[in-house]
């Protein structure tokens, strides 16, 4: 049980957090959004991953985050709606269309669009490299997510666009993979993916929130948010990260 000096702290420290809160909500709603005027999206742009990842947990009951394999060439945060394109296998091909379809689901992607790849058994396959990246860049998406490989990093690190993968690896996709889908669900590193779901990533990884449970869960993950930030300074001032969980029932 706290003191009363500990009482009078926690009342301050927690009187603080709310004000805390309400000017961090004030910020968001008041903050001019990105370009495309989606503050929904521009909400997830500030929403850490880790909040947005236990928010799905509770509302939703499963898992929707990717998991260790997938890293980025570069620390970086974004959110944008899935475009999905799925290669398959097909060795050998001489086709020179074979992978047509896939570029022209990157020249039709809107800007926000987060490019997401399956590329089947790809793991030292590059599913994208500089080129595709310069497109997406050019067309204002907001990442890359490949479940494969990626190549060309120190030109996508040049450029600052932002890919996660599950390997660097310096091998083509031509003569080996065929188009097989886009715009369809899919399966990103064991992530269901569906076109138009948002997708966002930071320094903890990846997570796919379904547009249907996107509002929900943002709000949650906000408050979410609002709570963790408000803990350091309780814990740092009290030294108890006991009494930090109890005061504001977040860990």
């Amino acid at each position: 049980m706290l003191n009363w000096n500990g009482t009078k702290i926690a009342r301050k420290l927690s009187t603080l957090a709310g004000v805390s809160c309400i000017c961090a909500v004030a910020w968001v709603i008041a903050s001019p959004a990105h370009a495309s005027g989606d503050a929904l999206l521009d909400g997830f742009r500030h929403a850490e991953v880790a909040s947005v990842s236990d928010a799905l947990e509770q509302l939703a009951g499963k898992r929707m985050y990717m998991s260790h394999r997938m890293q980025p060439i570069f620390t970086t945060k974004f959110a944008g709606y899935a475009v999905t394109v799925q290669l398959k296998k097909d060795e050998g091909n001489n086709d020179p269309a074979a992978l047509n379809g896939m570029l022209a689901a990157i020249d039709n992607g809107p800007a926000d669009s987060v490019y997401v790849m399956s590329v089947e058994n790809g793991s030292d396959i590059a599913g994208m490299g500089g080129l595709m990246g310069t497109a997406m860049m050019s067309r204002d998406y907001a990442g890359a997510v490949i479940d494969g490989g990626v190549r060309d990093v120190a030109y996508l690190r040049k450029i600052g666009f932002p890919v996660y993968a599950t390997g660097i690896v310096p091998s083509t996709s031509v003569h080996h993979y065929r188009f097989d889908t886009s715009q369809k669900a899919l399966v990103c590193d064991g992530v269901t993916v569906n076109a138009g779901d948002i997708v966002t990533a930071d320094s903890d990884g990846v997570v796919v929130v379904p547009r249907e449970k996107a509002a929900e869960v943002l709000a949650l993950a906000q408050q979410m948010d609002f709570k963790e930030h408000s803990m350091y300074a309780y814990i740092e001032k009290l030294k108890s990260l006991q009494q930090a969980v109890k005061q504001f029932g977040r860990l």
